[in-house]
């Protein structure tokens, strides 16, 4: 019994949720994919379990690969490619409070890994950049807790961007 992430020994079931699917997990990847992962080596393991051809381990993988704040994660969530259907099961784990509901500009409502573009020159804070108007903005992250804030990486910084500066593409 191995787990379905890292291949370490005494793994013990996880159940993948909406669909009630079980893999295998270690203790330490359990711990990730329950709370919020910490970016350290082990997780170097994603850049393979991302390419299961298991749907349960993709859907964990790619969840897991959202909640790390590092560049190769992002990185690797830009070229792993799920299948439509997986994609959605992925989605259907992350989403955000029920109550919040992010817009952009125009009123379109964003999900958890839309691509947004900037529609305003935007100076970065402690970075020393600014993000110029027309930057797409891929994969982006809600903040569970306010309406008006998104995550994203602009420029290989992870930063803040209020949502009526952004339109949904």
């Amino acid at each position: 019994m191995t787990c379905a992430l890292c291949g370490a020994d005494a793994a013990t079931e996880f159940t993948v949720a909406p669909r009630d699917e079980t893999i295998l997990l270690c203790d330490t990847c359990r711990a990730g994919a329950e709370g919020t992962p910490e970016d350290t080596p082990h997780w170097k393991c994603l850049n393979d379990a991302i390419w299961s051809t298991e749907p349960a381990v993709q859907v964990t993988a790619w969840r897991l690969l959202h909640k790390l704040d590092a560049a190769w994660a992002t990185d690797l969530l830009d070229i792993a490619y799920l299948e439509p259907e997986v994609l959605s099961w992925a989605e259907a784990g992350l989403s955000a409070t029920p109550d919040v509901v992010h817009k952009d500009s125009n009123g379109a409502v964003l999900s958890g890994g839309d691509t947004v573009v900037l529609i305003k020159d935007l100076p970065v804070k402690g970075a020393g950049f600014t993000a110029k108007r027309g930057t797409a903005v891929r994969n982006i992250s809600l903040v569970p807790d306010n309406a008006e804030h998104i995550e994203g990486r602009v420029e290989g910084q992870r930063i803040v961007i209020l949502t009526q500066f952004v339109k949904k593409s």
